[in-house]
């Protein structure tokens, strides 16, 4: 079995993932009250700890890129479908590298969701009259779901993602292979996937030093972490 084939294998897993874990008719807790504030609240988070990458120009498009395509509050469903309908073709047209990267990037959307499904189920048992959510009642809330594990691997996916797109997207003939497609695609109605990729490019071709800039994520997510799980008073600030 040749490399591409399991990659497309794990894509068509992830997406089929991915695509359950937000049907609410699959699974109802995306009906739970709580979710819609939990996304709110961690989207701004994110936005505050990105905020030095924002203001630096060659960093703010990959730091956007991670915040309303790879790790934000944003909806993927159009995106997902658009790769069920292309898997077969895209182990012909894109390299495995970017295929990997592409199921990494699924994979924590899946995995994000995931746990945000049991967030949101340990803060309605926390707070089952609260309306709005605050850093302490989040890290109660954390705490309680715990999984520490599938935290790391969260955020390695998050490293993982950033390393390959730079990686990827650098290789010959990639840039190339996505201005061809950009007419075929939009005539297609694959839109969705197109400027996934396209500005997935766009960002890290400006960016410097890709591996210096994911590890600077990894880092502070990180250690974020630890001082959740610690019970810190403040975890999200820098030292």
């Amino acid at each position: 079995m040749s490399r591409q084939h399991d990659v497309i294998l794990r894509l068509s897993r992830r997406v089929g993932w991915h695509q359950a874990l937000h049907d609410p008719a699959v699974d109802p807790r995306n009906g739970l009250r709580w979710l819609p504030e939990l996304r709110r609240w961690q989207a701004r988070r994110l936005q505050r700890s990105f905020a030095r990458f924002l203001d630096d120009p060659r960093r703010r498009a990959a730091a956007q890129f991670f915040l309303s395509d790879v790790y934000g509050d944003h909806d993927f469903a159009r995106r997902d479908a658009d790769i069920v309908r292309v898997i077969p073709m895209m182990q012909k047209l894109l390299p495995a590298r970017l295929l990997d990267t592409i199921a990494s990037a699924i994979e924590l959307g899946a995995l994000s969701q995931a746990l945000d499904l049991r967030m949101a189920e340990a803060l309605q048992r926390l707070a089952p009259r609260g309306r709005r959510l605050g850093q302490d009642l989040y890290g109660r809330a954390y705490r309680e779901v715990g999984l520490p594990r599938l935290r790391a691997h969260q955020i390695a996916l998050i490293e993982e993602v950033g390393t390959g797109f730079g990686r990827a997207l650098k290789q010959r003939g990639v840039a190339a292979l996505l201005a061809f497609s950009r007419g075929p695609a939009r005539l297609a109605g694959l839109s969705e996937l197109q400027g996934f990729l396209d500005r997935g490019y766009a960002a890290f071709e400006q960016l410097g030093d890709v591996e210096g800039f994911v590890a600077e994520i990894g880092e502070e997510e990180h250690r974020a972490m630890q001082r959740l799980f610690a019970g810190h008073p403040a975890p999200f600030e820098p030292d």
